[in-house]
């Protein structure tokens, strides 16, 4: 009798589990939106705001997004990453709003479900899927090592930049910060908020070096007459995306479509070169005031 009444029981949990591991499968979402179109991705989209397309983006990254300056010195928002994003939130038809913060805020934004998505030069670190979902590839430019024309004699190759006697600059929470660990452990890294303040420091003499992603460095070195793109950068994960949180699988799907709508008809090649065109004239590189001006030694107290 005992045996038949524990057989009873073990079959009663055999079936409790199926049960509920069938309502657990119940609720997860198997649906593959990368196969629908447009049309069919816009009923089901949804927004941390409806109707807006909220994005987070850090100004310190020309071309990518930063501040051009007219004749007056008033700054607008700008860059490749700015126009693109405008593209995306019309393409899904709704209203795009920029919140601008630090690198590191972009990241801890989308991560805490705070934004819908963030563009600020996102390559698709593995160390990031917690924070965002990667959306495609949309533009692939590589990776640089620079210095200064007084500094850059210390350096024959990357590994010659691996000294502790040498100050290296990165930008903190980037891929560049993470680079420069991998290349060069032994050196003094210097981790700052802004690249603006990173090219600051090597046409300074302050920093010795730096590592930046190429297309950045090549806008500063436009710029600096003394600034120069030594080496390439070994970087196995190459590419920029667009992060998208993570709890919106339609709204990736939608992106998607959006960024390859973008390449194929052409617009974000003319983005780019816009945006490298207009990084070479004047700008501001960071955050604003509350009143949405450039900080000055004042304000910034």
């Amino acid at each position: 009798m005992k045996k038949y009444i524990a057989m009873l029981l073990a079959l009663a949990l055999t079936l409790c589990l199926f049960a509920g591991c069938g309502a657990a499968n119940a609720d997860v979402d198997t649906t593959d939106y990368s196969a629908m179109t447009i049309d069919e991705l816009k009923p089901l989209l949804t927004t941390i705001t409806e109707g807006k397309l909220t994005m987070v983006t850090s100004p310190d990254f020309a071309p990518y997004e930063f501040y051009a300056l007219d004749e007056d010195d008033n700054p607008t928002l700008a860059g490749f990453d700015i126009a693109l994003a405008n593209y995306i939130a019309d393409y899904l038809g709704l209203e795009l709003e920029i919140v601008t913060l630090d690198f590191n805020g972009t990241i801890t934004e989308l991560g805490a479900g705070k934004a819908d998505i963030g563009m600020a030069g996102y390559s698709p670190d593995p160390a990031r899927e917690n924070a965002m979902s990667f959306s495609m590839i949309y533009y692939t430019s590589g990776q640089s090592f620079v210095a200064s024309t007084e500094t850059m004699g210390l350096f024959t190759d990357l590994a010659s930049a691996n000294n502790a006697d040498y100050q290296i600059g990165a930008q903190i929470g980037s891929i560049q910060a993470k680079l420069a660990k991998e290349h060069t452990p032994d050196a003094d890294i210097v981790e700052l908020g802004k690249v603006t303040n990173i090219i600051a420091e090597v046409v300074g003499g302050k920093l010795d070096g730096a590592f930046v992603e190429t297309v950045v460095a090549e806008t500063y070195a436009k710029n600096y007459d003394n600034l120069e793109v030594l080496f390439d950068v070994p970087y196995d994960t190459a590419g920029t995306v667009v992060g998208v949180n993570k709890n919106n699988p339609v709204l990736l799907a939608a992106v998607n479509l959006a960024l390859e709508a973008a390449i194929e008809d052409g617009s974000f090649a003319q983005y780019v070169v816009d945006a490298v065109e207009l990084s070479t004239g004047e700008k501001y590189e960071g955050l604003l005031t509350e009143e949405g001006e450039i900080p000055t030694e004042t304000t910034a107290e």
